[in-house]
């Protein structure tokens, strides 16, 4: 009888390459039902118990039942991220509106948060529709995520990178996806599914590579390496934990 594979949605952007890279190189795609979606769609899937596991934005947890945290890798940043930014033609304090990009719940609230409590704020928050980047002029500012933002900086005169402002507001690194289970798992999975993703980590220069042509003007070891932060350690998780708790108190 042949065994059911596991369900899992991991983010399609570029900062995931390199656990997919492990994933495949190490046949962990023999046991995995493999989707790739962009986060609010991951966070959806998992919510939805379509898939079994995710790589999914951390603000989804506490909308979970049973959610759990596997692994010890995440998609987080010690301070700049380099791709996940407000970008403005006028300074912060000027700015009337702000598209929220419909990719991502997590930075959508972490925007939110910072709006008030970082630069104390309030724009009026439009939900952002697709082909909305082209509308962000004057003082109608817009959230970007993810490979979408690669190279946006060299439009807009004003850009706010979240990573920055939250290490700014708070002193804390800070992470934007985790993996998350929203049922057991064996053991022996996950073993291999740990090491997998370690090893594509452990390869970040030859990932860098398969994907540099795609991004002339952008130097994609250098975001895998400086800015992009793929271990969920203590000072991870004690962020983790106080963005989560922020979570649930605007709930």
């Amino acid at each position: 009888m042949r065994k059911e594979k596991i369900k899992l949605s991991a983010v399609s952007y570029l900062n995931t390459k390199p656990f997919l890279h492990g994933l495949y190189r190490n046949d962990l795609d023999q046991e995995l039902e493999i989707n790739l979606d962009i986060p609010s769609s991951c966070a959806q899937k998992l919510i939805n118990r379509e898939v079994d596991l995710g790589l999914v934005p951390v603000a989804v947890i506490p909308h979970l039942e049973q959610a759990e945290i596997i692994s010890s890798y995440c998609i987080g940043t010690e301070g700049e991220v380099k791709t996940v930014a407000i970008y403005s033609q006028v300074p912060i304090e000027d700015i009337t509106h702000l598209y929220l990009d419909y990719h991502s719940r997590t930075s959508a609230a972490l925007s939110k948060y910072l709006l008030e409590y970082h630069w104390g704020i309030k724009p009026i928050l439009i939900s952002a529709q697709p082909g909305y980047e082209s509308k962000i002029d004057g003082t109608c500012a817009g959230l970007v995520i993810g490979d979408r933002a690669i190279g946006l900086e060299t439009q807009f005169p004003y850009v706010y990178d979240l990573g920055t402002e939250w290490k700014k507001h708070t002193g804390l690194p800070f992470v934007f996806a985790a993996w998350v289970a929203v049922r057991p798992l064996p053991s022996a999975f996950l073993k291999r599914f740990n090491a997998a993703l370690g090893d594509g980590i452990q390869r970040i220069r030859q990932v860098s590579s398969m994907f540099q042509s795609y991004h002339s003007n952008f130097d994609v070891h250098q975001y895998y390496t400086e800015y992009i932060s793929y271990n969920l350690d203590e000072n991870k998780r004690k962020a983790l934990d106080r963005f989560l708790g922020i979570l649930r108190k605007n709930h």
